[in-house]
């Protein structure tokens, strides 16, 4: 048996495993998010993203490419004509893994994987986030000097402190 790439196999064979993860993948296009076990939400979801990512470019290619994973043409066009133009502004991270209680009957680690269809908001952001990291850097050398200001009221400080060690060995003459 060759050695998985990716975590344990989750079926007796590549081929079952193969097939399984195709099926996961299909059931979370269709239905938007699916409940499974914590193991093979894992494994499905590079395997999500890259179907998405396919699915964005939108050629004959890709959707030829997808069709060899997924089956079942209408999956397939749900995903093309309807998924893919909502991951437009989306890099990545299309799927989102959230931990469930485990399962009552064999007490199984549980998780629910879904597709995150919300608009992206944190390239405004990021944006106005970059901006002042570049500008921190120019304010410090000016903190440069400070230190050195700050560095003689230390300096005072100690002084006080010898003058009270000195006042108190006369208190106690």
């Amino acid at each position: 048996m060759p050695t998985p790439s990716k975590g344990p196999r989750l079926g007796g064979s590549a081929a079952h495993e193969r097939l399984m993860l195709a099926n996961l993948a299909t059931a979370l296009f269709e239905h938007k998010a699916i409940t499974t076990t914590e193991h093979r939400a894992k494994r499905v979801q590079p395997l999500a993203e890259k179907l998405v990512s396919k699915a964005k470019r939108g050629d004959l290619h890709a959707r030829r490419t997808v069709m060899q994973t997924i089956r079942r043409k209408d999956v397939v066009a749900e995903l093309f004509e309807e998924l893919a133009p909502k991951f437009a502004g989306r890099e990545g991270g299309y799927t989102r893994i959230t931990k469930l209680p485990p399962r009552k009957g064999d007490n199984a680690p549980m998780a629910l994987i879904e597709l995150v269809l919300e608009p992206v908001k944190a390239k405004k952001s990021a944006s106005k986030k970059a901006a002042p990291k570049k500008a921190a850097p120019k304010a410090e050398p000016p903190a440069a000097e400070e230190p050195v200001v700050e560095a003689e009221p230390v300096v005072e400080a100690d002084a006080v402190v010898e003058t009270e060690v000195a006042a108190e060995p006369g208190e106690a003459k």
